[in-house]
């Protein structure tokens, strides 16, 4: 029995990284020999165990082979006759395929510590076409690690595009699909991972509502960059520089869902807009379930994001409005969030990216000030049944006013 210290926590030693999880390969024994040991059985496809004292995972030297479509499509064989080697060569990336013996020596059969060296993410054998999750993870490691200089290897994104028109990328379950996606969106640049299932072709088929916007025309006064779909990903990537919670990632990637679908008569003019995106984050979001957090802020930010870009010119009515139909006094963190995916929205435009959104401050400035208007006090004053809701509205309208007249006088309404 020897065992490894495999993948990841090499491949990021070696780049300098902090390590976060110790992952091990075990040769040389089997499943009964392991729980003799004292490890608990947790795989399900194949035998992974955890340590009895660190919780660490150790998982049994294995090959497999493809028997069918899609990410479940797979026969694994375990025996303590597979070698390290041959376990390493069932790897995705020759950068995830390194492993450590006891003595700290590397051990590269694919040459992955070169690919280190030269930045790049490729592929370690023909068997990565036979998994269309290798697809999602190629994408969320450039996601990760372009901002150190990598890059897909050509004939790996070849590979890649020769999996999408083999229909893998069809097999792709939703559950997959989504915590890859979500684990992107968690990354330093997540718009590499929509940039590389762009490339590969494998965006129209998992997100079809964020690749018709590319090659969409926008107004050049308002849209230097013109193109809706480069607008999406800059827009994510200033998400990215205002926010590491995944929520307004994604609801910053997802708020212009709607010019994809505008009547090519009217371009670049995107009238009426807001209430497709709405409907179409819906549609995105049911298909993959994301969670709850995630959809209710990407459907505020599709449906109400042109209002904050225009709060100087509302009236009071529709500004409370605003504040009531995204549900900002029980739920004012999410609007704080909202208002970042309008900051990152407003920002994602070139010559934009350092400019003081002011609508932002505005609308914290009205939701604290109408947030001090007490229910308990128009108890007290006597109302009672719907009067009490009429009048917290009326009230609230009026502070609003107050707060708008203030702040257009006071010359930052830019």
């Amino acid at each position: 029995m020897k065992t490894f210290l495999v993948g990841g926590a090499v491949r990021d030693r070696l780049l300098g990284l902090p390590v976060k999880d110790n992952d091990w390969v075990v040769t040389g024994t089997s499943p009964e020999k392991m729980l003799a040991a004292g490890f608990n059985p947790v795989g399900k496809d194949f035998p992974v165990f955890l340590h009895p004292k660190t919780g660490e995972e150790y998982a049994l030297a294995r090959t497999e082979r493809k028997s069918a479509k899609g990410y479940h499509g797979f026969q694994f064989q375990t025996s303590e006759e597979v070698t390290l080697e041959q376990d390493l060569q069932r790897r995705d990336l020759t950068i995830n395929a390194l492993a450590e013996d006891e003595n700290g020596n590397i051990i590269d059969t694919t040459g992955g510590k070169e690919d280190l060296k030269q930045r790049l993410l490729r592929h370690v054998s023909p068997a990565f076409a036979e998994d269309p999750v290798r697809i999602l993870r190629i994408a969320r490691f450039l996601a990760r690690f372009s901002c150190l200089g990598f890059r897909i290897a050509d004939e790996t994104m070849q590979l890649m595009r020769a999996m999408v028109t083999a229909g893998e990328v069809n097999a792709l379950v939703a559950e997959r699909v989504w915590q890859e996606t979500s684990r992107a969106l968690a990354e330093p640049n997540p718009e590499k991972f929509i940039e590389t299932l762009l490339d590969c072709g494998a965006l129209k088929i998992l997100f079809p509502e964020i690749e018709c916007l590319f090659g969409v025309p926008q107004p050049e006064h308002h849209h230097p960059e013109i193109d809706t779909g480069l607008h999406t990903l800059l827009v994510l990537q200033q998400a990215c520089l205002l926010s590491s919670e995944p929520e307004v990632r994604f609801a910053a990637l997802t708020h212009d869902l709607g010019k994809g679908t505008t009547d090519k008569a009217l371009l670049p003019h995107h009238y009426g807009h807001e209430a497709r995106g709405y409907s179409l984050v819906k549609t995105l979001c049911d298909r993959y379930k994301i969670p709850k957090a995630y959809k209710q802020l990407a459907e505020i930010s599709a449906k109400y994001h042109t209002h904050i870009h225009r709060a100087f010119e509302e009236k009071p009515k529709t500004l409370l409005k605003v504040l009531e139909s995204t549900d900002a006094f029980r739920r004012p963190e999410r609007f704080i969030q909202f208002l970042l995916v309008c900051t990152a929205d407003s920002r994602g435009r070139p010559s934009y990216e350092d400019n003081f959104y002011s609508q932002a401050d505005f609308f914290k400035l009205l939701l604290e000030k109408v947030s001090e208007v007490s229910v308990k006090d128009i108890v007290k004053a006597g109302f009672t049944g719907i009067a009490i809701r009429e009048q917290l509205h009326h009230k609230r309208r009026g502070v609003v006013k107050v707060v708008r007249e203030e702040w257009m006088n006071s010359g930052l309404n830019f």
